[in-house]
């Protein structure tokens, strides 16, 4: 069955709240409120084709070619056929899923995870198997027997989001290099969800699984420009891979959907454009966000919040007994000076019936006044909540 998304299943409670007259701080969603550079939004106004064309399959040449140099700057060496461009990260790794796995097989990933891994995995017919972080090692990868326990014949990837979301854990090349390990052992295939490669903090950098040595057969890397350069509504992802065969059976799917979206690819490729000024900008006020929430969090009696180092998420433990519940009294049936909070329930980012209960996802992509003001409602919240623990 398809899973309901933890992130959108309580809209309508949202809704209501705000029909009432309620101000909700939106901390449920990766909507960022930082401007999509004015490069990209320059590139529509002036498309001036006279057709809105299919473009191949695996997306505008140029384009490709363009990404092609992205990736080179970073430490990452690929050609234009290595890359399909597809309608946001989503339809990548359903293309990554259905390529490489059939129905029944498993596919290894440490929880919590994107909720939506779980959904495109019942689309794909694949089992996750799901291995266990915690939150008092602020969410790093489990010991390499966790992942040796989980795997069965049936196994045949194992996938990471890095910077993490829904945890904003980001895994060292240490950590990326046990992973290989394990993949050549087992023969898996190595998926990474590598979308929020921009914003690393306190001086940490990204290390790619594009990097790691003798994987060139195994890694998939899954990307997008949503969150990179804000702009979540374009719907322009892609799947990268050097492997000819994996890439030859991808672009079945990518044929049968016929193609991604050209003015989404139009954008995208003039975003490659973006100063550098602009992610410098977007990561001190990122960084200053999160500080705002885990110090907040971390004052509240009985809750505590592990401090990110990449993405804008954070999970926190909060002194309650069922956090959906948690969140849908927040929008139902609690105000203070006329305002709410609307957090995710972090169950829906475990695959593990009963994890996750006392945990809430936090999006910090709003200003850092309206995230104080939503950290203050939440303090109070928890002060008159019935179900407190302590």
């Amino acid at each position: 069955m398809m899973p309901a998304s933890p992130i959108r299943k309580l809209v309508p409670y949202s809704d209501e709240a705000k029909r009432q007259g309620r101000k909700v701080y939106h901390l449920n969603i990766g909507q960022p409120d930082i401007e999509t550079p004015e490069v990209a939004l320059q590139a529509i106004r002036n498309f001036d084709e006279k057709v809105i064309a299919y473009s191949h399959s695996a997306g505008i040449l140029s384009y490709r070619k363009k990404l092609v140099h992205y990736y080179e700057k970073i430490g990452i060496r690929i050609t234009a056929d290595d890359i399909i461009i597809a309608a946001g990260a989503s339809e990548a790794i359903l293309f990554a899923m259905q390529t490489t796995m059939d129905p029944g097989d498993e596919i290894i990933i440490p929880e919590p995870f994107y909720a939506n891994y779980n959904g495109f995995a019942v689309n794909s017919g694949v089992i996750v198997k799901p291995i266990p972080s915690s939150i008092e090692s602020g969410f790093a990868l489990p010991p390499i027997s966790e992942f040796e326990k989980a795997i069965t014949p049936r196994t045949k990837a194992i996938m990471i989001c890095n910077p993490n979301n829904p945890t904003g854990y980001l895994y060292s090349r240490d950590e990326l290099e046990v992973l290989r390990e394990i993949a050549l052992k087992y023969d898996l295939y190595l998926f990474a969800d590598e979308v929020y490669r921009e914003f690393c903090y306190d001086g940490h950098k990204h290390f790619s699984v594009m990097q790691l040595e003798g994987l060139d057969n195994h890694v998939i890397l899954i990307d997008s420009v949503s969150k990179r350069y804000s702009a979540c509504g374009i719907r322009i992802g892609a799947m990268i891979c050097r492997n000819k065969e994996v890439m030859a059976t991808a672009m079945k799917f990518a044929q049968a959907r016929l193609s991604p979206p050209s003015i989404g690819q139009v954008a995208s490729e003039a975003a490659l454009d973006t100063p550098d000024s602009y992610f410098a900008g977007v990561l001190k006020e990122y960084l200053a966000r999160r500080d705002v929430v885990v110090e907040a969090i971390n004052k509240i009696p009985g809750a505590f919040c592990p401090n990110p180092k990449g993405a804008f998420y954070v999970v926190a433990r909060l002194p309650i007994q069922d956090s959906d519940h948690f969140c849908q009294w927040l929008l139902q049936d609690f105000q203070y000076n006329n305002q709410t909070v609307m957090l995710a329930p972090a169950t829906g980012f475990y695959a593990t019936p009963g994890r996750g209960k006392n945990e809430v996802r936090i999006s910090y992509v709003l200003k850092v006044e309206d995230l104080k003001a939503s950290m203050v409602c939440l303090e109070q919240a928890l002060k008159v909540y019935p179900g407190r623990t302590i």
